[in-house]
């Protein structure tokens, strides 16, 4: 596992929805709230990236956003998040998306090796869409302490 570490500032600025994650299903809040964030996106043919982000924080909250090439009208109810990180890690999963779970699992465990302290928040970037899901590319961004 490659996992690169950075000490350069990155910001996200996204536009989405959040909620804090009953029961502690991270997994069905971030497309509940994906789907409620693309019916938006989608219906006010809004210029997007097309990369769905997935934003971990404490305290169980999700957001689920994209990358808008302009700021949305308030009127729409999309929240904006952004995210700064001036150290972090990153690993690119290359695969099913079933097993990003695992490979966060791992990511963490090799920082830990490392001799580094991941925080939150932690951070799936989903590339574009491919039938073939060896393929799929999920950028993993933890923050670090």
């Amino acid at each position: 596992m490659t996992v690169e570490i950075f000490n350069n500032n990155l910001t996200l600025n996204l536009y989405g929805f959040s909620a804090i994650a009953p029961n502690k299903d991270y997994v069905q809040t971030a497309f509940q709230l994906m789907d409620r964030m693309w019916k938006v996106v989608r219906s006010n043919n809004l210029k997007n990236s097309g990369l769905n982000v997935w934003v971990f924080e404490a305290g169980d909250n999700v957001f689920s956003g994209v990358g808008l090439a302009e700021t949305p009208a308030p009127t729409l109810g999309l929240e904006q998040k952004t995210i700064n990180l001036t150290k972090y890690a990153s690993y690119k999963h290359v695969g099913p998306y079933s097993m990003i779970k695992q490979a966060g699992h791992d990511m963490r465990k090799e920082l830990q090796k490392m001799g580094y302290e991941a925080a939150m928040p932690y951070i799936e970037i989903y590339g574009h869409m491919t039938e073939d899901e060896t393929r799929l590319e999920t950028e993993l961004l933890v923050a670090l302490k």
